[in-house]
């Protein structure tokens, strides 16, 4: 029996080494979660090559407009060419997405960033036909751009009243995501003049937001309603992974008709300039100045020989409608006069020291390198500055440990404003005016939108309960 037990032990051993090896070689792979949601545009990932949602069963409607929709929608790769290297080869990189034709004489609508890289422009039809388009013209500000292809009798669209979309409205996105062409998804209006700080500074952003899936590929696509009219030109999601997760944006169509055709008619975009610097109303401003309801948009300065100037618009003056459409933000303000040229004529209702007042205001060319008018919004880190404070995210110590997420409060300058309301270091920031945030970019976002009043609400690790802090901006 002695004999077999040094084949028994090392058996044994050989077994428990092999186990060991396994558990080694099979860790599960950790993929820590971005905690901070990007808002990208939706041009599919940079290409590089060398030359040599639930749509409702049965729904009649979504499916015609599926039909009128898709032959309209076009493939578009937008390509930086190059020669070199030892045998000269021609190659190729930029990227891909997707273009809606407006007329049957074949002027093709995209975003600005699907071909704003690109030298050569090609465009593939549904049906497969292939074509080199010509940029008519292009507007950053608004991420819209005009191309036009040698042909006639094209499929295209017609242009819906973005501004009558309902939210809850069901709408369908038409494009090419992943080079799958002609792609259609289906989602509601989840909201309207949305504002996702994805346009610098000069950019006008009223975007429509849906949940029909919009991935890499879709920029440029149709968004349409059930009536298969073109409401939007999809442009942007917001995502933590670079793909659709859940919220989708799209250029309005009645901003989009006119930058095309200012684009079409002129080679750029001529746009009317109230002359004024706004602020967005909240719950502060709307009680001290007797409003019923927390919307329009506050003139905190009128320019001089300004068509607000001429029409007698003042400082302190709260817009409430245009042309009869109801101001609800900053966002939607400027969309709405993003919607109009110089020389158009506007009626403007405001209200002035508790008085509904009108005004006609006619539009003026821009004046001293302006143009637009402005949203007054200071800079995330000069509010910080001034209050006195900074902030951080949560280390992944802090993130196990604390029972909610948040920002923390790092360091607060003696004597600041801070200091004044008695807020002290490691308080974990978790709203600002109402609004959550899990991150410092998150809460840069909501200051530069909170207007002159800043509500912060969290907690501190070691005390129990909620705490709130109320501070004015000087």
């Amino acid at each position: 029996m002695r004999k077999y037990v040094p084949f028994v032990i090392t058996g044994l051993l050989s077994a428990t080494l092999a186990l060991g090896m396994f558990t080694l070689l099979d860790k599960p792979e950790i993929v820590p979660e971005n905690r901070e949601p990007l808002t990208i545009f939706t041009n599919h990932t940079p290409f590089h090559y060398t030359s040599s949602v639930y749509s409702p069963p049965g729904s009649t409607d979504l499916v015609v407009a599926a039909n009128v929709a898709r032959p309209a929608v076009v493939y578009i790769e937008a390509r930086t060419t190059s020669s070199g290297g030892y045998f000269n080869r021609r190659s190729y990189s930029g990227s891909t997405g997707s273009g809606v034709i407006v007329s049957e004489n074949g002027y093709i609508a995209t975003n600005h960033h699907v071909i704003a890289d690109g030298n050569e422009i090609v465009v593939l039809m549904e049906d497969g036909h292939e074509f080199t388009a010509k940029v008519i013209g292009s507007d950053p500000s608004t991420d819209l751009a005009l191309l036009k292809i040698d042909a006639k009798n094209l499929p295209h669209l017609t242009f819906g009243d973005s501004d009558s979309l309902l939210v809850g409205e069901w709408v369908m996105a038409v494009g090419n995501p992943f080079r799958l062409y002609s792609t259609v998804t289906a989602g509601i209006v989840s909201a309207k003049s949305r504002n996702i700080n994805i346009l610098d500074e000069a950019g006008i952003e009223s975007f429509i937001q849906t949940d029909a899936a919009v991935n890499p590929g879709n920029s440029g696509g149709a968004l349409v309603n059930t009536r298969g009219q073109l409401v939007g030109i999809n442009t942007a999601i917001m995502t933590y992974t670079g793909q659709y997760e859940g919220f989708s944006f799209a250029v309005p169509a009645n901003l989009a008709s006119k930058v095309l055709e200012d684009l079409r008619e002129h080679g750029s975009v001529r746009r009317g300039w109230l002359g004024v610097v706004i602020r967005p109303i909240d719950n502060t401003t709307a009680k001290d100045i007797g409003l019923s309801e927390i919307a329009g948009v506050m003139i905190e300065r009128v320019n001089d020989e300004s068509a607000a100037d001429a029409a007698g618009l003042r400082s302190g003056d709260v817009i409430i409608t245009i042309d009869g459409r109801k101001i609800n933000s900053s966002p939607d303000f400027m969309g709405k006069i993003g919607q109009h040229r110089p020389g158009d004529i506007l009626n403007v209702e405001f209200y002035r020291e508790g008085k509904k007042k009108e005004a006609k205001v006619k539009l003026s060319d821009s004046r001293n390198g302006v143009t637009k008018d402005v949203a007054q919004v200071k800079a995330a880190e000069q509010i910080l500055t001034e209050i006195g404070i900074e902030v951080r995210d949560l280390n992944s110590y802090e993130e196990s440990r604390f029972p909610r997420d948040g920002v923390v409060v790092s360091d607060i300058a003696e004597g600041s404003q801070i200091a004044g309301v008695n807020m002290e270091e490691s308080f974990i920031i978790t709203r600002i005016n109402g609004i959550p945030v899990t991150s410092v970019a998150a809460l840069k976002a909501e200051l530069e939108n909170s207007g002159s009043n800043i509500y912060i609400q969290g907690y501190y690790e070691q005390f129990p309960g909620d705490y709130a802090y109320s501070l004015e901006l000087r």
